[in-house]
């Protein structure tokens, strides 16, 4: 499991951003679309809006991206199962009102309002998700650290993103790393040999990762580094957005934004 993680987060993830059918489209163009499309998701108070926003992203990283729709399904296994969970105890748990499923336990039941709160939740989270998405998949990181350079974002924040990137890797080469050498010693032979290793592992793999950040920034410091990481872009990204992009961009956020009108005081019960 822990090897699949890696494999897909570090070489396939990067791979496809390189490679995918809309890498040569122009990055500000992208980030803009994606931001704008994320924001629309986040205010919307019913959750028809965000649904159709995360199909359509869906769509346009599937068939226009040309991503494998194996590898998709396996990058939203996990937002889509904490935002199901998140749903589950938002419907038992929040809001009152009439009970529509009894579940016999402890008096529990999921109410309406807690139904459609819980709903609208998912709904955003699968929605924002897509997005996010479809920027990491169709753009490489270094591309879109330069955009967030464009718009004045602090230089802090930059860095300190950049560094974390660079890091879950860093995090994932050492579990990967312990993983095996656990496994080869017979560690997950069996059930309770399996709980105590993994446990060996969450604890070491903080002092391990520690020291591999630590020689990481000896290794950056004798390389001159001065506090900043510089990124390079493609010429191709320099270019503004052409006015055609712009009216399509326009178009579609004013469709998205007249369905929250019209969609504004739907609710499943």
């Amino acid at each position: 499991m822990i090897d699949e993680g890696l494999n897909m987060f570090d070489n396939i993830l990067d791979t496809y951003a390189h490679s995918n059918n809309l890498k040569d489209m122009n990055t500000n163009f992208k980030v803009l679309f994606g931001i704008l499309t994320m924001l629309v998701s986040l205010i919307s108070t019913s959750p028809i809006v965000p649904f159709i926003i995360a199909i359509f992203m869906s769509g346009l990283i599937l068939f226009k991206a040309k991503i494998p729709w194996k590898f998709y399904l396996k990058f939203l296994v996990i937002p889509f199962s904490f935002a199901l969970l998140t749903f589950v105890f938002m419907a038992i748990f929040f809001g009152i009102g009439t009970h529509i499923l009894e579940l016999g336990i402890f008096n529990l039941a999921v109410t309406e309002d807690g139904f459609n709160l819980g709903l609208l939740v998912f709904a955003r989270v699968m929605g924002g998700f897509s997005c996010l998405s479809f920027l990491a998949l169709t753009t490489p990181m270094t591309e879109l650290f330069s955009v967030l350079r464009l718009i004045k974002i602090p230089k802090i924040v930059l860095e300190i993103a950049m560094l974390m990137y660079r890091y879950i890797f860093v995090f994932l080469s050492e579990a990967i790393t312990m993983y095996h050498t656990q496994e080869t010693r017979l560690g997950y032979s069996s059930v309770k040999k399996s709980i105590k290793s993994l446990g060996m592992l969450g604890s070491n793999l903080f002092i391990r990762t520690w020291m591999k950040g630590e020689q990481s920034y000896i290794t950056m410091e004798s390389r001159c580094y001065d506090g900043t990481i510089k990124t390079f872009k493609k010429q191709r990204n320099i270019n503004t957005i052409r006015n055609s992009n712009l009216a399509l961009l326009v178009l579609f956020e004013v469709m998205l934004i007249i369905g929250l009108y019209f969609t504004g005081s739907f609710s499943v019960f």
